[in-house]
C-alpha cells in the first residue's frame, strides 16, 4: 500500500475536554475513507488534525513521509496550500468574489496565471452543475450552491489529499451524488486520496474504508 497519510496515537483537547483519543489512521494514495459519527463525536477535530490545521496534543501525523509537527509554519502553510484540499462544513467562501474567483483561489495563490486558473475552475464547476453561475457573486447563492463551490475550490489544484467535512450535508440527493462522483473520479483517475467526514451512511457506503468515531475514539468498521 502506497501510504500518503498516517496518524498514530493522536490526542486533541478543547480546554480540558478530550475530543480525540489515541487515534490511529492510515490512508493510501487513491483511497476514499469515510469517518462517521454523531455531532460532537470528535470526527471534525480529527479531520483538522489530519490536515495539519490543528496540532495534536500527543501523537504524530505524517504526510508523505514528513511529520507535520516538524515543519515550520511557512512550510506547513505551503503544503496545505499546494498539496491539500479542504472542504469546510460551512463553505467559508469570500462573498465579494465571484463563483469562478472563489474556486480558482488555490491556483491563483500558487502563482498560476488568471486565465489558466479560471479555466481550470470553470471545468470543475461545470462538473458540479455550476457552469452557468461563474460570474455571480458568492453572496447571492444558496447554501447548497456555496457548498459545491467550496468543493470545487478544494479540487481545482488537483491535490494529493482532499479533506471534506460534511461535504454533502447541505445538498439535495442529486447534487450530493455529483459531489461524491467527483471525489470518486479524482481518486480513480488522479490517485487523489479523500477523507470524508459524514453522518450519511449512503455516502460512507461508497468509500473504500469506513471508520466510526464515538466519544473521541476512532475504530475502523469496514474495509471494502
Amino acid at each position: 500500500m502506497d501510504v500518503i497519510l498516517r496518524a498514530e496515537g493522536v490526542d486533541f483537547f478543547y480546554g480540558e475536554q478530550q475530543a480525540v483519543s489515541n487515534a490511529d489512521f492510515v490512508l493510501a494514495r487513491g483511497e476514499v475513507a469515510a469517518i462517521m459519527g454523531s455531532s460532537g463525536s470528535g470526527k471534525s477535530s480529527l479531520l483538522y488534525c489530519l490536515a495539519g490545521v490543528l496540532p495534536p496534543a500527543r501523537g504524530t501525523v505524517t504526510f508523505d513521509g514528513v511529520e507535520l509537527s516538524s515543519l515550520p509554519d511557512t512550510e506547513l502553510s505551503a503544503l496545505r496550500r499546494e498539496r491539500i484540499g479542504f472542504v469546510f462544513q460551512y463553505g467559508e467562501l469570500l462573498d465579494e468574489l465571484t463563483v469562478e474567483e472563489n474556486a480558482a483561489l488555490p491556483l491563483r495563490l500558487a502563482g498560476v496565471a488568471k486565465d489558466r486558473a479560471h479555466a481550470a475552475a470553470a471545468r470543475v464547476l461545470g462538473r458540479l452543475g455550476l457552469g452557468d453561475l461563474l460570474r455571480r457573486r458568492a453572496s447571492k447563492l444558496s447554501g447548497g450552491q456555496r457548498q459545491r463551490i467550496a468543493v470545487a475550490r478544494a479540487l481545482v489544484h488537483q491535490p494529493d489529499v482532499v479533506f471534506a467535512d460534511e461535504p454533502t450535508g447541505a445538498l439535495d440527493s442529486a447534487n450530493a451524488s455529483a459531489v461524491l462522483e467527483e471525489f470518486l473520479r479524482l481518486a480513480k483517475d488522479q490517485d487523489t486520496a479523500v477523507v470524508i467526514v459524514t453522518h450519511d451512511p449512503e455516502v460512507a457506503a461508497r468509500a473504500d474504508s469506513q471508520y466510526a468515531m464515538v466519544d473521541g475514539v476512532l475504530t475502523q468498521r469496514v474495509t471494502v
